[in-house]
């Protein structure tokens, strides 16, 4: 049987020769297929092609970008079931998440078709100040060029059109260099930018690792870059591109604080899906849950059996809920993770069962500060419950990480769902629902080491356009 090459996508499939890498299937741990390791060579080509593409089509109206986009929404809703099989044999995606993150794909890039014209620009009254006499100003949005967009492997699909669609909708070009188990949704969705009329060159894909991502990140082309991945793959980023804009969307240990007067089987059985549920790798899955000391005892109780009900297995089944991590190198690490806690004390409360790449979900309790779990991202399905005096204590605890990207607070007070959004150093905010909940139309994004910029529909399109400002002197003699 001959092994499938993931060639880069420039303008279309290119053969180039460079060094191949293979991709392990997570299901059944046979290489799935090879991809090519995008060198200088091929780097470069990419993006001089997509600063040509950005020359020729920069005077392009927006009702014809709009055009574009709906043009190419309705192609890749046509190509689902092909997307829906990569996300479950690449990286193990049970079929229901996969159906869900391969639809939601269309309906983004149609919201970003309908925001863009609401893309406005000012009007300046220079007149306030002596010398602005006899002067017109106004400003108006303009895109940087050529956008890198760095895409991880958890969600190849969503978290590739969350950089590509708003990228394109304000005039740039866009590179993606996807995390290799996400290579092949990329060139699917490349192939259908294509076939919609989307003109060559204003979407292009390198496959590669991490040196691909720095050759492109540094690429004197490049323009804005943009990630999603850990926070030591964002400093490493930001260091290769240098003196350019960056956007990156980074790592999380992701807080969700359960108060005394809370619902509690809500809370347990929301929070539960938040971190198990696509293994528990997306930077805001539950990770640590803070709850209030008088209500510890039965949260836990509640939260166990909420965890026992998920359904841990194949993920080709619609009923299954946690299927394999994205290799077992991923499960062995996440396994570390969960002994160090014990190790410093915690009590394993919930022990994961472990097949292969498969991990099922595991909880412990009570982790002291040194433990692993309690200062890295996990990006596994596995929850440290913390008990706390009271919401003070709670925020105390919460803040004590260097991440806050998303987090949630469950609880029935007005006064402290305020609290608690002044106080928790996070991006982002719920107040009942759980820490992985996520919609479209918010600025999505973190504080401190989970990073800078946003994302989301409108706020994207902020982010990779940039304010042009036009000065007039008027009747000058």
């Amino acid at each position: 049987m001959t092994i499938p090459q993931l060639m880069p996508w420039i303008g279309g499939p290119v053969k180039f020769e460079a060094g191949l890498s293979p991709l392990v299937c997570p299901i059944d741990e046979t290489v799935a297929s090879q991809i090519i390791e995008s060198d200088a060579k091929i780097v470069d080509a990419a993006v001089k092609h997509a600063h040509a593409a950005f020359l020729k089509h920069q005077d392009a109206t927006t009702a014809k970008r709009v055009e574009w986009l709906l043009a190419a929404a309705d192609v890749i809703d046509k190509i689902e079931g092909e997307l829906v099989r990569s996300l479950i044999r690449f990286i193990g995606k049970p079929r229901r998440a996969a159906t869900f993150e391969a639809k939601r794909v269309g309906t983004f890039m149609r919201a970003c078709a309908a925001q863009v014209p609401h893309l406005m620009g000012e009007v300046l009254p220079l007149d306030v100040t002596p010398a602005g006499a006899g002067r017109f100003g106004f400003t108006t949005r303009v895109p940087y060029g050529v956008v890198a967009a760095v895409t991880p492997f958890n969600g190849p699909a969503n978290l590739l059109i969350q950089k590509v669609a708003p990228a394109l909708a304000v005039g740039n070009a866009v590179v993606v260099k996807p995390s290799p188990p996400g290579t092949e949704v990329a060139l699917l969705m490349a192939q259908a930018v294509k076939t919609a009329g989307v003109p060559d060159g204003l979407f292009n894909v390198v496959p590669g690792g991490r040196e691909t991502a720095k050759l492109l990140a540094a690429h004197p082309l490049v323009a804005v870059v943009t990630v999603t991945g850990s926070t030591a793959a964002g400093n490493e980023l930001a260091r290769a591109a240098g003196a350019k804009k960056f956007i990156g969307e980074l790592g999380s240990n992701a807080a969700n604080i359960v108060c005394a007067d809370a619902d509690l089987n809500d809370a347990a059985t929301r929070i539960a899906g938040a971190a198990f549920e696509a293994s528990g790798q997306q930077c805001i899955s539950a990770q640590r849950v803070i709850v209030e000391r008088p209500v510890f005892d039965r949260f836990l109780e509640l939260f166990v059996a909420a965890a026992k009900k998920l359904k841990v297995g194949d993920p080709d089944d619609t009923a299954i809920d946690v299927g394999p991590m994205v290799s077992s190198a991923a499960a062995d690490r996440v396994e570390a993770m969960v002994k160090d806690a014990v190790a410093n004390g915690a009590k394993l409360v919930l022990e994961p069962e472990r097949r292969g790449a498969i991990l099922g979900p595991a909880i412990v309790a009570n982790a002291p500060p040194q433990a692993r779990l309690m200062r890295e991202e996990a990006f596994g399905p596995v929850v440290v419950v913390q008990s706390v005096a009271d919401v003070d204590a709670a925020l105390e605890l919460a803040n004590s990480s260097e991440f806050g990207l998303q987090g949630a607070c469950f609880t029935t007070n007005l006064e402290t769902a305020f609290k608690v959004s002044r106080k928790l150093r996070v991006g982002s905010l719920w107040i009942n629902d759980a820490s992985r909940f996520r919609l479209d139309t918010y600025p999505f994004g973190g504080v401190g080491a989970s990073g800078f910029g946003r994302e989301g529909v409108r706020y994207a399109m902020e982010e990779l356009s940039q304010w042009k400002f036009t000065g007039m002197r008027l009747n000058p003699q």
